[in-house]
């Protein structure tokens, strides 16, 4: 069985020689591209399974270059890696398409843990079930979701998240909950990834989209009644 392939983009020459060497540790097929015009080579000679983009790149603007690589590479999970604390500029990375993100400075321990964590939940294989609530459609073997007979287009993540609300429609599901089976990262401590995902999820769905937020408690997919922010 082929070994996952993780494309690290990093442009601190030590950084990614570190990370390089973990991850090839750690049993991945890891290469290392320093800019963003590399990254888009190698990811289109060689489309990876993940990929860990440091937003600091000298030729290209990070947050350009992971909607350029979402773009190509619908299924992949990216994960980003930032030095920018700004919660605002880490939604604006989730919104161009990461499905995650670390910030610096992190545990190597930690980075694998996560990286891990996300393969698996990629790699897992869904029952053989078409899930319908409303008008929406989950076809969980394929992975593609229908509004009526439109086609809406997740990433990976999204499409994870809604499954998690879709099938429980009606119950109330924590924030913990969601992000200890989407993410895995019960461990890690709140992220902005869950908000960002659920905010993406309602535009993308517009009037199809039947998800209540609760304060303080999570978040219900409704059966009938379109949900409320």
């Amino acid at each position: 069985m082929p070994r996952e392939h993780i494309l690290i983009v990093e442009d601190d020459a030590v950084i990614g020689s570190e990370l390089l060497k973990a991850l090839s540790a750690s049993g991945y097929d890891a290469s290392l591209a320093t800019t963003g015009q590399a990254a888009q080579t190698d990811a289109r000679r060689h489309p990876p399974d993940l990929i860990l983009l440091d937003l600091g790149l000298p030729d290209m603007e990070g947050v350009e270059l992971c909607r350029r690589l979402r773009a190509d590479l619908p299924q992949t999970v990216i994960v980003v890696l930032t030095a920018r604390t700004e919660e605002f500029e880490v939604v604006v990375a989730l919104d161009a398409g990461a499905d995650d993100y670390l910030t610096k400075p992190f545990r190597l321990t930690e980075l694998v843990a996560r990286l891990r964590a996300h393969l698996r939940r990629r790699g897992a294989a869904p029952g053989d079930t078409v899930v319908t609530v409303g008008r929406v459609r989950l076809d969980l073997p394929a992975r593609r979701v229908h509004a009526d007979d439109t086609e809406v287009v997740l990433r990976p993540k999204e499409f994870d998240l809604l499954t998690a609300l879709v099938t429980r429609a009606g119950e109330v599901v924590s924030r913990e909950q969601l992000m200890d089976e989407v993410w895995d990262e019960n461990w890690f401590g709140p992220t902005k990834t869950l908000d960002v995902h659920v905010s993406t999820l309602r535009r993308k769905l517009g009037a199809h989209a039947h998800i209540t937020t609760l304060r303080g408690r999570g978040y219900r997919y409704e059966r009938d009644a379109a949900g409320e922010e």
